[in-house]
């Protein structure tokens, strides 16, 4: 999946994602709109081909184009600042766990 990724705001920092979870921009953490809460996703900026791995736990983004939201610290290690976005390919590298 290919698209654009976007830093979280820092006015959601401190409140529950929508996996019930407290968001951290600190964490390496990402809103995707129907991927799994706990699937880890590699998240590569094909600007400048830097990659990190996320956790999704959270749902978004709802904006057109854009496929992932970032935390800033994961948004960080790929080249991204605060208040931009930029243009990343996605890829499941590990599933959610099974609930028992």
């Amino acid at each position: 999946m290919e698209g654009l990724a976007a830093v979280y705001s820092d006015k959601l920092a401190g409140r529950k994602t929508a996996s019930g979870q407290v968001f951290s921009q600190a964490k390496l953490t990402a809103a995707h709109p129907s991927l799994a809460y706990g699937t880890k996703v590699k998240v590569t900026n094909t600007k400048n081909n830097k990659s990190v791995e996320v956790t999704v736990n959270d749902r978004g983004p709802k904006q057109e184009g854009r496929v992932i939201d970032l935390s800033s610290a994961a948004a960080a290690k790929i080249g991204i600042g605060k208040k931009a976005m930029a243009p990343v390919k996605l890829e499941v590298v590990g599933e959610a766990p099974k609930k028992k």
